[in-house]
């Protein structure tokens, strides 16, 4: 029995999204008599034919293709990591994907991947969650990077541009822009969306026209706070160059991470769908609240909840006892911040503002627990929260 087999690529036919979840990464379990994905924590493979080896090193470092046969070294591929991959791939719609350490090592492959072919200059809708942006306008990685809103992608391309970045709907104002058309912007320069906060359930950018899907699994992917991680879903040709980037800089996803974050997408269809349900409610309650100045929730869909307070957002996450003051989202468990102070504090406080992030906006990420629970704890820390009133006849309605 070989249980380093890799899964069957993510060219399988398609099934429904909730059988794909549970399936996808595992359909050859049964002939290799398990049930349960194997995990594989070795770090190297023996090989007794060393001219067979070098020849499969030959070839991935000429392709980026996965070597046929068992692996050879755990920077270089892992069967459990390729399971998720697999799987992330089949729900994603795309032809492959690349795993990596974090959402922030992924899009740090993607853009030296860009850069290696001599395409630094990145176009960028803004908000994007606080360290892309900082990646990107900080210069670290050599890129360029002009800052746009979607009606300006087009005048903003130029011949060395090598990608259009947009997260949507956007951490943590949860601005949505519509996927179809800004692709269509984009002509022949590949658009990469972030899908962390819809995830494959609620929206597969690809079949709207973009050519990468980034991740971080950390999220909603893994689900539980216990797995950080990030994907990139693409075509097999930029795979390909992803995985050389991944070989060469050492970023790679611990395949105990792996086997987590395959585990977690069997129950992705069910958590998403259960979370938004009480994110919606959650988001009709805060938009009808005196104490509220406005609540945002996508007409995507989704867990996630932002909304500004006319008193002092600080109080309100001192206030909660049931709900988490915490960074990061995609839990079973509600979570709350500041993105001001925490996810958003890298970035220039001018852009912030100018972005839609305000210092008064809280971003919650609702969990599974009962909605009336949520409620009662939220409305209690916002009673809490010294709320000033100036404005309040400005109030607008949910978003």
């Amino acid at each position: 029995m070989d249980n380093d087999s890799v899964p069957p690529p993510a060219t399988t036919p398609s099934r429904a999204l909730a059988t794909e979840a549970v399936h996808a990464g595992r359909d050859d379990l049964a002939a290799l008599g398990l049930h349960a994905a194997p995990i594989d924590l070795s770090t190297t493979y023996p090989s007794y034919d060393s001219r067979a080896e070098a020849g499969r090193i030959d070839a991935f470092a000429a392709t980026g293709a996965r070597p046929d046969g068992p692996p050879v070294y755990a920077r270089l591929d892992n069967p459990t990591t390729a399971r998720f991959e697999t799987a992330l791939a089949r729900l994603e719609g795309a032809e492959s994907a690349v795993a990596f350490a974090s959402g922030m090592a992924a899009l740090t492959a993607v853009l030296l991947a860009r850069a290696s072919a001599g395409l630094r200059h990145v176009v960028a809708v803004r908000p994007l969650y606080g360290c892309s942006d900082h990646l990107l306008g900080a210069g670290l990685l050599g890129t360029e990077v002009t800052w746009t809103d979607p009606a300006g992608i087009a005048e903003a391309i130029r011949p060395g541009t090598g990608l259009v970045i947009v997260e949507t709907p956007a951490n943590p104002t949860l601005a949505e822009v519509d996927i179809r058309a800004v692709a269509h912007s984009c002509g022949s320069v590949p658009l990469l969306v972030d899908n962390t906060f819809a995830t494959p359930v609620l929206q597969r950018p690809v079949e709207l026209g973009a050519r990468i899907v980034l991740h971080s699994a950390t999220k909603y992917l893994g689900g539980h706070g216990d797995v950080m991680g990030g994907v990139v879903a693409c075509d097999e040709e930029f795979a390909a160059v992803l995985r050389q980037v991944r070989f060469a800089t050492g970023g790679v996803l611990h395949p105990m991470a792996g086997y987590l974050l395959l585990r977690g997408l069997s129950t992705l269809p069910v958590r998403v769908r259960a979370a938004s349900a009480s994110a919606a409610e959650l988001a009709r309650r805060l938009s009808a609240d005196p104490r509220v100045a406005r609540a945002h929730y996508p007409r995507t869909g989704g867990a996630m909840v932002s909304f500004e307070v006319y008193g002092d957002p600080h109080r309100v996450i001192a206030g909660v006892r049931l709900i988490t003051p915490a960074v990061s989202l995609g839990s079973v468990d509600t979570l709350i911040q500041h993105p001001a102070s925490i996810s958003h504090r890298i970035v220039d406080e001018t852009d912030r503002h100018a972005s839609g992030v305000g210092d008064r906006l809280l971003r919650m990420s609702v969990g599974l627990e009962d909605v009336e629970d949520l409620w009662a704890d939220l409305s209690q820390a916002l009673d809490g929260a010294d709320p000033v009133r100036e404005g309040a006849g400005q109030r607008s309605a949910c978003s």
